[in-house]
């Protein structure tokens, strides 16, 4: 099972679209796709029909029953959806008092690694959609992951959350004691502003090796395709955005099955409920 973080430091660069499209891609290419919600915003929830404002059973159970997790008590939380192969556990606004809560509490920043490692027989991919913020719940995702998707706008304060997020990363990697692999996928790219443009080749000159050589344009059908809540590569196959999405997928299935057949230890593997690893 491979687990990736969709994450930025930043608010509304795109974290939610890029884990639905991807999600929907790599389920339409026949695996089974785990979509985890954990911004209490609540943006991916919402994109499929579920209403974070009224959710029982949510990512935040998890935190609240993190002492007595088991698969059952994991796997209730997962909610079906009409498009093959994808799943989600949704996000509540509940998450928003988490700050507080861990204040103290011993086993706060392992929970989701807990929790997906219990899935791990179920699931070829986890997508975990994360907050625009260093905290709890970054914190878990980072540790959970075995690979980081950065998505960055491109402009300039968006170029800024991208400094922060890689400092984080850093940080985080010194406290795992191995380096979190990552990539760095420029989106919402306008070719005809001076601005995005300048962006774009900034951020392929700062970060040479984590960017994605491509890009991601800017394009309304994602908007349309969140409201009629379908997986944009369903909702219009032919958009631009849906064909950006399309190579960003395919280049990173390479990049992983290429890592892995040559230094296997790269993306760890993760131990399933009966102990097994996937």
């Amino acid at each position: 099972m491979r687990i990736l973080a969709i994450a930025n430091q930043k608010g509304g660069v795109g974290k939610t679209t890029t884990t639905v499209a991807l999600g929907g891609l790599i389920a339409s290419a026949g695996y089974r796709v785990l979509l985890l919600d954990i911004d209490p915003h609540g943006s991916l929830s919402t994109w499929f029909g579920i209403d974070p404002d009224n959710q029982a059973l949510s990512s935040y159970t998890l935190f609240q029953e993190r002492k007595e997790l088991g698969y059952q008590s994991v796997k209730r939380l997962v909610l079906p959806t009409q498009f093959a192969n994808i799943e989600v556990i949704p996000a509540t606004t509940a998450l928003a008092t988490l700050e507080r809560q861990a204040i103290g509490q011993d086993g706060m920043g392992l929970v989701l690694s807990r929790a997906l490692g219990l899935l791990a027989d179920d699931y070829d991919y986890v997508l975990i959609d994360t907050p625009p913020l260093l905290g709890v719940l970054m914190v878990n995702a980072l540790a959970a992951c075995q690979y980081l998707v950065i998505p960055v706008q491109t402009e300039f304060l968006a170029l800024k959350g991208l400094e922060r997020m890689v400092n984080t990363l850093n940080m985080m990697s010194r406290s795992r004691k191995k380096a979190l692999d990552y990539t760095v996928v420029p989106v919402m790219f306008d070719r005809r502003t001076q601005a995005s443009v300048t962006s774009l080749r900034t951020i392929r000159n700062t970060y040479p090796e984590q960017s994605w050589p491509g890009h991601v344009p800017v394009d309304t059908r994602f908007r349309d395709a969140s409201k009629a809540g379908i997986p944009p590569h369903l909702f219009d196959p032919t958009s631009r955005g849906v064909e950006a999405y399309t190579s960003l997928w395919h280049w990173l299935e390479k990049k992983f099955k290429q890592r892995e057949s040559t230094v296997p230890s790269t993306i760890p593997l993760v131990a399933s409920k009966a102990g097994a690893v996937s």
